[in-house]
């Protein structure tokens, strides 16, 4: 029998997600396993655990644009309806924000995260911010690495594209952009490979598994592989460690043994979406991570998207997906019925994300390459 239309659509959906693994691996056991085998942990305030707080300023510059050109933007939304006020926020500076062309060449290098390489064919993913920050000087380009490997393999192809491109990029031009697990990623990379680190400029987590994902505890890779067979799935089975890479245990592992490379700067823009700007289909992860904080975007806890020692520059109204995934635009059915809050003014986020690091190197005066 043949399929209706929109049955079609969702079944493309449950095989194209990560969310939907997951979904299948809910229980009711607790959610992060105990054990004795574990690095000690501490959650401070911000300010105390070595973060910068510029939020105040970060909303100045996404205001500046919102302001001048954001309603001609895709899924226009008032600043203070695009960013959250967390606790105390830092006043702005009280600066004009340049809306001009780059003075400083730079170029955003994203990096995506699990499952991205399988579904990216199915989404029919143009990068959707090329074109704008383009007209102001900024280039743009997604990094290809496996949907479904580990850091250390995904690492490695960061290392690899950058110095297949080393003629062609200028020093100290890359900004480094991680998406989900493209965050750790990147970290990893800038650790294991110093010879990159002549070309980066700075490293930005976007929604960043920085910390791992305690949902990672409940899924196996076998549910991970799944994807492989989605609808015009193009990936690998990789290195078979997708999943592992992404549990807290690992990660805290790891952040704890590898200290990060001095004379980048870091920069983290944290998910932590209302109540109501979560997607009906992540409604269920965002309950399951609830037993640990609501205050997830469900897929990785608010706290846990921090590079140590980074600045923080905002946190946006945006569940997991709506901040870098465009599910909707490409398939409306879905995106009124399963993924309805995936409108997020992502271009212009993207635009204040370069201007924001532009002013924040010039304010550094960080020219130089790392040693």
């Amino acid at each position: 029998m043949r399929l209706t239309p929109p049955l079609h659509t969702l079944i493309r959906l449950v095989l194209s997600t990560f969310v939907a693994v997951l979904l299948a691996a809910c229980s009711s056991k607790p959610i992060v396993p105990y054990t004795t085998d574990a690095v000690p942990l501490a959650l401070l305030p911000a300010n105390r655990a070595g973060i910068n707080d510029q939020r105040g300023r970060f909303r100045e510059v996404v205001c500046a644009i919102m302001a001048d050109h954001g309603k001609a933007l895709p899924h226009y939304r008032p600043c203070d309806e695009a960013l959250v006020r967390v606790g105390k926020e830092p006043p702005g500076t009280g600066e004009p924000v340049d809306l001009g062309t780059a003075r400083r060449k730079l170029i955003a290098a994203f990096v995506p995260g699990v499952g991205w390489e399988c579904i990216q064919n199915w989404m029919n993913y143009q990068n959707e911010f090329s074109e704008h920050i383009g007209q102001f000087a900024y280039d743009s380009y997604v990094l290809k690495v496996d949907g479904l490997s580990g850091t250390d393999t995904n690492a490695r192809q960061i290392r690899d594209a950058i110095l297949k491109h080393a003629d062609e990029i200028e020093p100290r031009s890359l900004v480094l952009v991680g998406y989900s697990k493209g965050a750790p990623d990147i970290l990893t990379a800038v650790v294991d490979y110093p010879e990159i680190l002549p070309y980066v400029a700075a490293v930005v987590s976007v929604a960043g598994a920085v910390g791992g994902s305690p949902l990672a505890y409940d899924a196996t890779e076998g549910q991970l592989d799944l994807l492989r067979h989605a609808p015009e799935a193009d990936c690998s089975a990789g290195d078979g460690k997708g999943v592992e890479s992404l549990r807290p245990s690992v990660r805290q592992d790891w952040l704890n043994e590898h200290p990060l490379p001095d004379g980048i700067p870091y920069y983290s823009l944290v998910t932590y979406p209302l109540p109501d700007r979560i997607s009906s289909i992540l409604k269920v992860t965002h309950k399951k991570l609830s037993q640990i904080d609501p205050r997830n975007d469900s897929q990785v806890i608010f706290y846990d998207q921090l590079i140590p020692g980074s600045t923080l520059m905002g946190y946006l109204n945006a569940d997991h997906w709506a901040a870098a995934v465009p599910i909707a635009e490409e398939h409306p059915f879905i995106g009124r019925h399963f993924v309805d809050k995936n409108d997020y003014p992502r271009t212009a986020i993207a635009e204040a994300l370069m201007r924001f690091v532009e002013e924040d190197l010039a304010r550094r005066g960080s020219a130089e390459a790392p040693q």
